[in-house]
């Protein structure tokens, strides 16, 4: 008997001592998991709940219809379209914004008061809201704008930037590209800049001009920073709203309609905050399940370059 208990105490203590150590973490981990609780799980799972109701947004009457509303967004054929703009819109957006990102890096990673200029200029559109920039190239874009001004100096008849569904898309995508490229350059030129001056200068020594340079040594050694652009682009460009709103407001017909666009006029426009709650948790999974594929995807090729 006298033995058993300094046993059990010995086992006590390891169990005590590691909570102890524990504690600080989850002092300092605490108020950031309550924040990440109250902001998004909490959020998420009412979200969840409305898109089982016919909630107007108003009224305190509301019944429970299952999945009716999920079944509706399939089905409705606004949404389909919306659907569809916004895929191209993240496909061609995240596919021009990480070439032009890393074709304009790659022209000015060199330390050069040039380049500094450059840089700041490049960038600065991604700093200013996206609702301005929408309704600065609508006023440029516009039939009387600056752009068809210049166009009717130079002999060429008005184009139909805004009017003309094909130049109403493009338009929304490359002013999205203009506004987003200048963050992809950061990150790529800080790739850039990381990669040590010794593999240049080994390369040089072998022989291998720029171009073998970059496509062999700086893209390989940046691998990473493509995993992390592709992905946060990818992700941004599905949630994109403010900069349709601002240029097109969704037309010519509802043909520039974004799936955030359209939820938003779906919940407070039509009043089908129920509809409009089930479209946002078919775009959370739809995200999520896309950021996930692209982040592995990008895994597996970076192991091959890395192996």
């Amino acid at each position: 008997m006298a033995t058993t208990v300094p046993l059990a105490r010995a086992r006590r203590r390891p169990a005590a001592r590691v909570w102890r150590d524990r504690l600080p973490g989850i002092v300092m981990g605490g108020p950031a998991v309550l924040v990440f609780l109250a902001m998004f799980i909490v959020p998420m799972f009412l979200a969840f709940v409305l898109s089982l109701t016919d909630w107007n947004g108003y009224s305190l009457n509301f019944t429970f219809i299952g999945f009716d509303n999920y079944t509706e967004a399939f089905r409705n054929p606004r949404t389909v379209d919306a659907a569809i703009f916004t895929a191209a819109v993240a496909f061609c957006g995240t596919v021009l914004c990480n070439a032009v990102g890393l074709f304009i890096a790659a022209l000015i990673a060199g330390n050069s008061r040039a380049n500094t200029l450059l840089r700041t200029i490049f960038f600065y559109p991604y700093i200013i809201s996206s609702l301005i920039i929408g309704f600065l190239w609508s006023a440029m874009l516009s039939p009387e704008g600056a752009v068809n001004g210049l166009l009717g100096h130079l002999g060429v008849a008005p184009l139909p930037f805004l009017t003309e569904v094909t130049f109403a898309k493009a338009s929304v995508i490359l002013t999205i590209v203009w506004a987003h490229f200048g963050f992809n350059m950061i990150l790529f030129l800080a790739g850039i800049k990381s990669v040590p001056t010794e593999f240049y200068e080994a390369a040089t020594v072998d022989g291998a001009s720029k171009w073998q340079q970059f496509r062999n040594v700086t893209l390989p050694l940046i691998a990473p920073v493509f995993t992390v652009n592709l992905v946060l682009t990818l992700v941004g460009l599905l949630k994109v709203y403010d900069v349709v709103l601002a240029l097109t407001d969704g037309g010519p017909a509802g043909s520039t309609q974004t799936i955030v666009y359209q939820i938003l006029r779906d919940s407070f426009g039509q009043s089908e905050l129920g509809f409009g709650a089930a479209q946002s948790v078919i775009l959370l999974i739809v995200t999520a399940v896309l950021g996930l594929a692209v982040t592995f995807a990008r895994r597996g090729a970076e192991k091959k370059v890395a192996d």
